[in-house]
């Protein structure tokens, strides 16, 4: 299937399914602010499969993505994967670096049809992503995870969280990338939600230069590069004449440019509620009562996230707006409003002379090393 050609008013580029929001870890910026139980009312299993069979209808090769929490923390977790590949659907997943992400665990992944593991990586040594982690151990079972997944044959993609604590540790962390030979390296901009409000943002002027070193990155790599959260690294590399943000993938899942959160994105949590994403916290049905096609196609809130000239503030008057379009869940995480500017982006169109969007830093965020 071509990314390109997918028509995001009609199905999500990705639908990520939280399963739970169970997880032994306690990560400093967790959107889910994950306990260690699993939650009475989560999705069954059979409610699972019927969401499975609904993703199966957005059209041949729906990718989705298993998330949490810890994913593994449900012991169907590797039935869900069978049977989402039978149904026909990309099945991805998201599992934490914890005891339960074993060689074993990861041989049966792959064996019921995983197509690719992502991973998190918020430090280049086990001192500095354990303690963002907030766990002991965490950054050697997560390599010990990586190694297993190509052993499997699992293709691997690596998950960086950016904030003030963790911005000077991209340069390892990119060579970690690389020695663990990702396809894939997807930095994901801080959205204060979850336990992530307590945690610093870089400043939007940090974050054009953190953007313009991760497009060099991405020229000079062999993996591609990707910003979660941040769609202006779009308009950062189209102003360097570069289309590396549209390269494809050393696998079967590819790329697609132009996805924001309920265009092109959609999230089903774990009692069943569709977000535009896991970090807009605004729901527009829940699959217990509604098809997940019908809620994404046909809500107002997923319409309205989907018309960009409806944008509003700086956001609305930049001529990259149906290039990038901003971050709808940082903006409703400033603002209330999911139409609001982007306060992480630097960029003022020419002309603009109005309002511009508020960030809150720290001076911890002075630092001009990339």
């Amino acid at each position: 299937m071509n990314p390109r050609a997918i028509d995001t008013s009609q199905r999500p580029f990705v639908l990520v399914w939280e399963l739970t929001q169970a997880c032994e870890l306690a990560c400093k910026h967790c959107r889910a602010d994950a306990k260690p139980n699993r939650h009475p009312d989560e999705l069954t299993t059979a409610e699972g499969k019927q969401l499975l069979d609904e993703a199966a209808q957005f059209g041949d090769g729906q990718l989705v993505v298993l998330s949490g929490g810890d994913p593994l923390a449900r012991e169907d977790a590797v039935e869900l994967v069978q049977y989402g590949t039978d149904a026909g659907l990309r099945m991805t997943l998201t599992p934490s670096g914890t005891a339960s992400l074993t060689r074993d665990s990861i041989d049966e992944l792959a064996d019921a049809g995983l197509q690719r593991v992502a991973l998190s990586i918020d430090g280049g040594s086990a001192e500095a992503h354990d303690a963002f982690r907030k766990e002991s151990g965490s950054f050697d079972q997560t390599v010990a995870a990586a190694e297993a997944a190509k052993s499997a044959g699992l293709p691997l993609q690596v998950n960086t969280t950016v904030c003030a604590e963790t911005v000077d540790e991209l340069p390892k962390i990119r060579q970690l990338v690389e020695e663990l030979g990702a396809v894939l390296w997807s930095v994901f901009f801080l959205v204060p939600v979850g336990r992530g409000r307590v945690l610093d943002p870089i400043s939007s002027a940090r974050a054009e230069r953190v953007m313009e070193w991760l497009s060099h990155v991405a020229d000079e790599a062999r993996f591609g590069v990707k910003t979660t959260e941040a769609p202006h690294y779009r308009r950062v590399v189209a102003q360097r004449g570069s289309d590396s943000t549209d390269q494809p993938s050393a696998d079967s899942i590819g790329r697609r440019a132009g996805i924001t959160a309920g265009n092109g994105f959609a999230f089903v949590s774990h009692i069943g509620k569709v977000y535009p994403s896991g970090f807009l916290p605004q729901s527009a049905g829940n699959v217990r009562e509604q098809s997940v096609v019908d809620i994404y196609r046909d809500s107002d809130l997923f319409r309205s996230l989907r018309d960009s000239d409806a944008l509003r503030g700086k956001c609305g008057a930049c001529e990259f707006r149906h290039l990038c379009g901003g971050s709808r869940s940082r903006a409703f995480a400033y603002t209330q409003d999911p139409l609001e500017s982007d306060p992480l982006c630097d960029y003022v169109p020419d002309g603009y002379e109005g309002q511009l969007p508020e960030q809150t830093f720290t001076a911890r965020d002075a630092s001009t090393a990339d």
